[in-house]
């Protein structure tokens, strides 16, 4: 078994010269354009946007349009419009992952020479829940095959999370995919070529793609990448007790209330109230940069946003 250094050099600082504050800050929302926003995406996009602006970094927008059977026509330009509207203005051009298939080929020939690849023949239907294919792969070799990266079992997943305290450690799930059977990019390692080209020091994102930050920070170890700095924000629940997705049909966003979806926003996230006269987004966004606490998040995972504020808030 091929075994992998541990890296320490992520654990309370994203490397030297990676800490917030200290000029080289770079943050990102990365919405998957299977819908428009919704109010659950404002609270990730808000989060993500105030911690960089308020150590003074920079923040990217990153378009992961890397599955086309599950994105909606015109739900990219429907985003940017939302993120607009808000008063979330990226730095730079938009990154469009369907325009990065070189530097994701690049990666798994990175892989594969270090004997970190394996191919998988296994259909859809014999697959565990969590997409495992308990080594039943051996196969005959015939069809198409999905390529996973093989997993080391002794490496260590704990780590420091910026908002939910200390990760403890747990397994690995077994070997995962890095390009699906159809020739698709899988997210896991779209997701860490992206971050490491766009030199992102900090992602904060919801506290649902928590699970799956050991498998990225495992890819990034055997890419030879420096891994981020993570704090994951809480998610905001439905009145079903589910979290707000598109996937669940949550309302989008109107984008002519942005002024009061930012207020609202900012409330659920704990901070400090705005003033009475800040009235536009810009102005919401000058005071909340300010005063921003994610210290206020500190441990938790999910919002129970029906007892927070009326349907109508998110309608």
């Amino acid at each position: 078994m091929h075994r992998l250094q541990d890296p320490r050099r992520d654990q309370g600082a994203a490397g030297a010269g990676l800490i917030p504050g200290a000029g080289s800050y770079c943050g990102r929302f990365a919405p998957s354009p299977t819908g428009p926003l919704h109010f659950g995406s404002l609270l990730a996009a808000l989060a993500s946007y105030l911690d960089a602006r308020a150590h003074g970094g920079r923040w990217l927008l990153r378009v992961e349009d890397i599955d086309p059977p599950r994105e909606q026509p015109g739900a990219s330009r429907s985003i940017i419009a939302s993120l607009r509207a808000h008063g979330l203005h990226w730095d730079g051009p938009v990154c469009y992952q369907h325009t990065r298939g070189a530097a994701y080929d690049e990666a798994l020939d990175v892989l594969e020479r270090k004997g970190l690849l394996r191919r998988c023949y296994c259909p859809r239907r014999i697959l565990g829940p969590d997409g495992a294919c308990g080594g039943r792969c051996g196969g005959n070799g015939e069809g198409p095959a999905a390529l996973r990266v093989r997993v080391d079992p002794a490496w260590p997943t704990a780590f420091e999370d910026r908002i939910q305290g200390h990760v403890a450690a747990t397994q690995l799930p077994e070997d995962f995919v890095v390009r699906r059977r159809d020739g698709l990019y899988a997210y896991q390692l779209a997701v860490v070529v992206d971050d490491q080209a766009q030199d992102i020091s900090d992602v904060i994102r919801g506290a649902d793609l928590l699970s799956v930050t050991p498998r990225q920070r495992y890819l990034q170890a055997c890419l030879g990448y420096a891994s981020p700095r993570y704090g994951h924000c809480p998610v905001l629940l439905g009145g079903d007790g589910r979290k707000l997705s598109k996937q669940n049909h949550a309302p989008p966003l109107d984008d002519r209330r942005a002024a009061a979806n930012l207020r609202l926003a900012l409330e659920l996230l704990g901070q400090a109230s705005p003033p009475a006269t800040a009235a536009t987004p810009s102005a919401l966004l000058e005071h909340a940069v300010r005063h921003w606490a994610p210290a206020a998040l500190a441990g938790t995972a999910a919002l129970a946003g029906e007892r927070l504020y009326p349907p109508a808030g998110i309608s």
